[in-house]
C-alpha cells in the first residue's frame, strides 16, 4: 500500500504513514466500524457490576478489567476503582466507550 500524502510504500495494515504521519484509510476504516458488542449490555454490567470490571472484560479490554477487579479487591483500591467506573459510565452514557479494537459499540 502506498500513502496517499507522501506516496511512500506502507504496510497494508498501518493506521497512519510511518514517513509523513498522516492517517491512512485504515484508521477511518477502523474508527467508524461498529462492534458486535451491545451498547446497552454494556451500560447495563458497568452499572451493576463495574466494580469487578464486568464491562470491560465485555468489551475485550482485558488487561485494564483484570487491574480494576484488582484494585477492587484492595481496602483502598476500592476508591480509586469506583471513580474509575464512574468516569467509565459517564464515557458509556455519552457513547463514546469502544471496544479493545477501537470499534463504536452497537446501539
Amino acid at each position: 500500500m502506498f500513502c496517499s500524502n507522501c506516496g511512500k510504500e506502507i504496510a497494508d495494515k498501518a493506521v497512519i504513514c510511518v514517513h509523513c504521519g498522516v492517517p491512512t484509510n485504515n484508521s477511518v476504516t477502523e474508527r467508524n466500524s461498529t462492534s458486535d458488542k451491545n451498547w446497552c449490555v454494556t451500560f447495563l454490567l458497568v452499572f451493576f457490576f463495574g466494580l469487578l470490571g464486568a464491562h470491560r472484560f465485555y468489551t475485550g479490554h482485558i488487561g485494564s478489567a483484570v487491574a480494576q477487579l484488582i484494585l477492587t479487591l484492595t481496602f483502598f483500591g476500592i476508591l480509586i476503582s469506583g471513580i474509575w467506573v464512574f468516569i467509565d459510565f459517564i464515557i458509556i452514557l455519552t457513547g463514546n466507550f469502544r471496544t479493545a479494537d477501537g470499534e463504536k459499540l452497537k446501539y
